[in-house]
């Protein structure tokens, strides 16, 4: 994809330029509006070759390439676009189509390997949603990390509120808010999935089969009544994969084709004239990227270094966005603890534990938080 902006500037451009390449193939123009084109034309004008797929370069070879590139960029797309979070449908089942006994219970319905990718999933997204019937039958905590990946924020959808007064999803003390949500996660039950994918939300599908048989006429479907009477009226996946996982296979597919998005993207000709006195770097809005997956966009939780001056003015080196902020909340406080708190956020082996350190210390010791932090912790992002 087109590079866009990583730190406000022209930082990714600059490093094409500094490292001495002389041609840049892309596979796409970037979808947000206000970078669309932009390193196209900046590598260019510094007389680079610069050559897009489907635009410069056209043959059977270079569509499946440029069908790759979408796939992959499927979720900014969608929210560049659509202007809602991409969403993806995840379940496991058995042979027969079931997702829990006709008693309720659904442990171990996949294998450990299933497991550990469905963690894997799940720390691509910003955000888990789960069903009222889930939290009641599962107790769910969805906090589960491997090797310290992101932890998504956890949502519950109930239409009744009949929801149990203790549940582990009430323990928030890790729990982060998001201002902008590129990519969703849900694991709910059938009642909600269906009323989702009814609803046209659903974006994505993976489905974990497993080679079980539970039976029961009772026993709970992945999807529920879509109103569907006929097998003409069923629901195709687009652009369909198969994986072994262990015992189990993943099905993945789209229900909605990500590809069709490809010709609403308009040129950077109709685009590029915007309103001049707007800066996307002005705008009151502050947006933070909270990507982690291998092809998402650089982030504050992105664990790439960054340089930075001090108080003094001397540059020091930060393992990551998220280290620099979290540590800038105790700068220039007289305090002991301040000092060894910021210290031992620097130190953090990952942005996600620089985070939780420093929200815990901001709410277990409020009084070591700088008194102009609120006016200042924009200035800071």
């Amino acid at each position: 994809m087109e590079s866009g902006d990583c730190d406000g500037d022209n930082t990714a451009v600059s490093a094409l330029l500094q490292g001495g390449v002389k041609r840049v193939v892309i596979g796409m123009r970037h979808p947000l509006q206000h970078f669309r084109g932009k390193a196209v034309r900046a590598l260019r004008s510094q007389g680079l070759q610069v050559d897009l797929l489907g635009e410069d370069l056209t043959s059977k070879l270079i569509e499946d390439a440029q069908k790759e590139c979408l796939l992959v960029n499927a979720p900014l797309i969608c929210r560049a676009h659509l202007h809602v979070p991409f969403s993806v449908l995840n379940y496991a089942m058995t042979l027969d189509g079931k997702i829990a006994a006709s008693t309720g219970h659904a442990c171990c319905i996949s294998s450990k390997k299933s497991k550990n990718l469905v963690y894997e999933l799940r720390a691509r997204s910003n955000a888990i949603i789960v069903g009222g019937n889930t939290v009641r039958r599962d107790n769910p905590r969805l906090t589960e990390r491997h090797g310290g990946g992101h932890m998504p924020i956890r949502i519950v959808m109930s239409q009744s509120l009949d929801l149990p007064d203790k549940a582990n999803l009430w323990d928030m003390t890790e729990v982060s808010t998001i201002v902008v949500t590129q990519r969703v996660f849900w694991e709910c039950g059938g009642t909600l999935a269906a009323s989702a994918i009814s609803s046209g939300v659903i974006h994505k599908i993976h489905a974990f089969v497993t080679p079980k048989i539970i039976g029961g006429n009772n026993a709970p479907s992945p999807v529920g009544d879509l109103g569907m009477v006929e097998m003409s009226q069923a629901l195709n996946l687009i652009d369909v994969s198969y994986e072994q996982i262990g015992p189990d296979m993943l099905v993945s597919g789209f229900l909605q084709p990500i590809l069709n998005m490809a010709p609403t993207i308009p040129s950077p000709e109709e685009t590029f004239v915007v309103d001049p006195t707007v800066s996307p770097y002005e705008s009151n809005t502050i947006f933070f990227y909270v990507s982690w997956d291998t092809y998402g966009a650089l982030s504050n939780f992105s664990p790439h270094p960054i340089q930075m001056p001090d108080e003094n003015g001397d540059s020091v080196t930060w393992l990551s966005v998220e280290h620099y902020y979290q540590a800038h909340k105790f700068v220039g406080v007289d305090d002991t603890a301040a000092r060894d708190c910021i210290e031992r956020i620097k130190s953090s082996k990952s942005p996600e534990e620089a985070a939780r350190m420093g929200r815990s210390m901001q709410k277990k010791r409020p009084d070591l938080i700088r008194p102009d932090w609120d006016s200042k912790k924009i200035d800071v992002i």
